[in-house]
C-alpha cells in the first residue's frame, strides 16, 4: 500500500514511474449518530475498510473525505456538502490523478447520502477523460449479508471492532423494522431520505445493545473479503 500522505514527492512520482497505480478514496460523513457514536463514525469506518483493502492489494491509498452530504440528519449535528459540491470535488480529484498519470481510481462510500454525488460519476468521469480513466463507486455495506442501520447493532459493532471512541452505556434501541410490510419499510426509508429524526426520533435506525466488537471483527472481515474481491474484479473483468 502507498499512503499518499505520508509521502514525499520525489518518492511518490519514482512509485507511480515504476508501476500502474492504482487509487482509492474513501468518502464518509460528519453527522449524528445517536446517543454513543461519534460525528465521525461513517468516515472512521470507511477510513478502515480502505485502509484494509488498500493494504491486501496494493493500492495507493488517498486521505478521506470526511464530509458528505447529510442534510436529513438536521436538526441533529450535522456538516454537510451539497450534493454538486461532493460530485465536482471528486470529478476534479480523479482528473487531478489522471494528471499524475494515475488511470484507475475506486472511490470507496460509507455513507447513504452519498449515493446521488457518486451515481454515474465513472460515466461521467470516461466522457471528460475521453476513456483514459476507470472510476469505480462502491458503498461497503452492499459487501455484507446483514442488512446495515443507522447507529444501531452493525455500525455499533463494527465501531468496537475499530474505535475505543464508544459510549455502550449511553446506546439506546432506535427505529426497527421487524414485523412491517416491504411497503411500510419503504415509506419510511423515504421519510428518513428527506428527515431522519422524523423516522428515527432518536437519530438511530437499529438496535445497538447488544452490539460486540467480536461481531464487529466477524462483519469487518466479510465486507473486506467481498469488497477486495470486487476490486479485483473490476480491475481485470474475471471474478475469481
Amino acid at each position: 500500500m502507498v499512503n499518499v500522505k505520508t509521502q514525499f514527492d520525489p518518492e511518490i512520482r519514482k512509485l507511480i514511474t515504476k508501476k500502474k497505480q492504482v487509487a482509492m478514496i474513501p468518502i464518509g460523513s460528519i453527522e449524528q449518530h445517536g446517543p454513543h457514536l461519534p460525528v465521525s463514525t461513517d468516515s472512521d469506518i470507511v477510513t478502515e475498510v480502505a485502509k484494509r483493502i488498500s493494504e491486501k492489494n496494493g493500492y495507493m491509498l488517498l486521505p478521506t473525505l470526511n464530509y458528505g452530504v447529510s442534510f436529513e440528519h438536521a436538526p441533529f449535528f450535522n456538516l454537510s456538502l451539497r450534493v454538486s459540491t461532493l460530485n465536482t470535488v471528486l470529478t476534479d480529484l480523479c482528473v487531478s490523478l489522471l494528471s499524475n498519470n494515475i488511470k484507475t481510481v475506486f472511490i470507496i462510500n460509507g455513507h447513504h447520502g452519498n449515493l446521488k454525488p457518486i451515481k454515474n460519476l465513472d460515466v461521467k468521469l470516461a466522457k471528460i477523460s475521453k476513456n483514459k480513466l476507470k472510476v469505480f463507486p462502491l458503498s461497503y455495506w452492499h459487501f455484507m449479508q446483514r442488512e446495515f442501520d443507522h447507529a444501531g447493532f452493525a455500525e455499533t459493532s463494527l465501531m468496537l471492532a475499530i474505535s475505543k471512541n464508544v459510549k455502550m452505556k449511553l446506546a439506546k434501541k432506535g427505529i426497527t423494522t421487524e414485523g412491517m410490510t416491504k411497503q411500510e419499510i419503504v415509506k419510511l426509508g423515504k421519510l428518513a431520505n428527506q428527515s431522519f429524526p422524523k423516522a428515527t426520533k432518536n437519530g438511530i435506525w437499529g438496535d445497538p445493545r447488544k452490539a460486540t466488537k467480536k461481531q464487529g471483527e466477524k462483519i469487518l472481515a466479510e465486507i473486506i473479503k467481498n469488497l477486495g474481491k470486487k476490486c479485483q474484479t473490476c480491475l481485470t473483468g474475471y471474478s475469481s
